[in-house]
């Protein structure tokens, strides 16, 4: 299946994704190297909460930057169930900035994907399953985080997924990335997992936004709360 490119007007070149690995964060040196976004690893499968998301969501707010929550789904567990957990814990905080993100990629265990035990007809049926009820609860339109080989291996496309917005994750030194056939653009670009930015030790992913600093500004103050 052919993938497509965009040339977006301006990149905002501003972001990071952070979780556990990540460790301590000083959010005010992050805030001051410039990263203006953060998606925060909120939440996993039915119960699992990322021990670092509290400290890192009143963290990021401290310092100005805008904010939105993941979850890292997993497929063998019921989809309601996992969106229960992401939500309770959503519920329980001040309201993000950023759109609500479903992190889809491969879950391998003992060698194996779990994406692997579920038929291919029914695997972007569990994602939409989780993406209809945080959409329902929290009134605003969740985003999909893949890669475009996870889109064409583990999903056929993805075509009933191309309505979300897309977080896309390809690590390149081309300009643009690769873009799956269901959407004709991307919203965010994770470009690479080997990143650096003052406040945060070692590697961290970076992110950049389609759009200038002020249409990301814009976004986040006219998507529903």
């Amino acid at each position: 299946m052919p993938d497509t490119t965009s040339t977006p007007s301006a990149v905002s070149d501003s972001g990071v994704d952070v979780s556990r690995y990540q460790g301590f964060i000083n959010w005010s040196e992050v805030a001051a190297a410039g990263i203006q976004f953060v998606f925060i690893k909120a939440t996993e499968g039915q119960s699992v909460v990322d021990p670092r998301f509290s400290v890192n969501w009143t963290g990021a707010k401290s310092a100005g930057i805008l904010r939105g929550a993941y979850h890292f789904f997993r497929p063998a567990i019921p989809p309601q169930a996992q969106a229960d957990n992401f939500l309770t814990l959503l519920q329980g905080v001040d309201p993000a900035e950023l759109a609500p993100v479903l992190d889809l990629e491969l879950r391998k265990l003992d060698g194996t994907d779990a994406w692997d035990a579920i038929p291919l007809s029914q695997r972007s049926g569990l994602a939409v399953e989780w993406l209809t009820a945080v959409e329902q609860s929290l009134g605003r339109r969740p985003m999909v985080y893949l890669s475009p080989s996870f889109a064409l291996e583990k999903l056929g496309g993805a075509s009933a997924l191309g309505s979300y917005p897309l977080w896309i994750a390809h690590y390149t030194a081309n300009p643009q990335p690769r873009v799956p056939s269901a959407w004709s653009d991307w919203t965010f670009w994770q470009y690479t997992e080997r990143g650096t930015v003052s406040g945060i030790a070692g590697t961290v992913d970076r992110n950049k936004f389609n759009g200038s600093a002020n249409d990301l500004l814009a976004l986040s103050a006219t998507t529903p709360q």
